[in-house]
């Protein structure tokens, strides 16, 4: 996701029946699905998913999108995208797909340690709700696994609970991994247990996890997850494409985690962000 973008006027009426039509015929490969061709009666496209969030709050929104992916927050891991409800009511309308959710969220990731606003001293959030930690305790002045486990957990706690979403747990929910936010730059330990913390309490209320980010962001920020790590088995969300071809193409790179498939690539197309479903 770019923080910011200046977003041309979408297309409209015939000129975004062309746009949809010739994405599928002339910038995919071979083999695409058929389903891809829009419908010509309707004008809609029926393959690709559009992701939104703050940045378009005062844009137009993209039109015929197969399912919505809509950003929680304002930019960074502790606040709110102002138009999350008006978002939300665009992304319900999505035409749907038979292998993603008609609606799913993503969630801003950091590791800020003394240099942000709120940090962990121990293993409760909410004060006075215990927290398993698996690699506590985290105490006052500790800006090791420990707490940067506990911030995850707290993040991801708000993000559901004090961010206006209704039911957190039938949503699918990506971490955004990106560098433009603030990382540990020597304990890339620190910063995957940020996403564990995060990864565990969205699972811990009955909901699905992904992870998005570039192969390059990822190696900077976090590095080779193991096995025992509960980010090992997530899906991976590509970013970095060219065109709908490049991301098609990307669906057969190595996931992010080791251990997951990658699901969702992407890639941009007249401003806006467009997500192809990995077979």
């Amino acid at each position: 996701m770019r923080r910011t973008r200046s977003s041309p006027a979408p297309p409209t009426g015939f000129a975004l029946w062309l746009v949809f039509l010739l994405v599928p015929a002339l910038l995919l490969p071979s083999g695409f699905p058929s389903f891809a061709a829009p419908s010509p009666g309707e004008g809609k496209q029926t393959v690709l998913g559009n992701d939104i969030s703050w940045p378009q709050c005062s844009t137009d929104f993209p039109t015929g999108q197969a399912f919505a992916i809509i950003g929680v927050n304002n930019g960074l891991a502790n606040n709110t995208n102002p138009c999350l409800a008006e978002q939300l009511r665009w992304a319900e309308d999505s035409a749907g797909h038979p292998e993603q959710p008609t609606v799913s969220l993503y969630v801003n990731t950091a590791n800020p340690g003394a240099a942000g606003s709120w940090w962990p001293d121990n293993d409760e959030y909410p004060p006075g709700r215990a927290v398993h930690n698996p690699y506590g305790p985290c105490t006052r002045g500790d800006y090791g696994k420990a707490c940067a486990y506990m911030y995850g957990y707290a993040r991801a706690y708000d993000d559901a609970y004090h961010r206006g979403v209704t039911n957190p747990a039938g949503y699918l929910w990506w971490l955004d991994v990106e560098t433009e936010n603030t990382w540990s730059g020597t304990d890339k330990d620190a910063n995957r247990t940020v996403l564990e913390g995060m990864a565990d309490f969205f699972h811990s209320i009955g909901a699905k996890v992904g992870i998005y980010s570039t192969g390059q962001q990822w190696e900077q920020i976090v590095g080779t997850v193991n096995s025992s790590s509960s980010l090992y088995s997530l899906p991976s969300w590509l970013a970095g494409s060219l065109n709908a071809s490049g991301a098609a193409s990307a669906c057969s790179k190595a996931p992010l985690t080791g251990g997951g498939r990658v699901a969702l690539t992407q890639f941009v197309l007249q401003g806006f962000d467009y997500n192809y479903p990995c077979p």
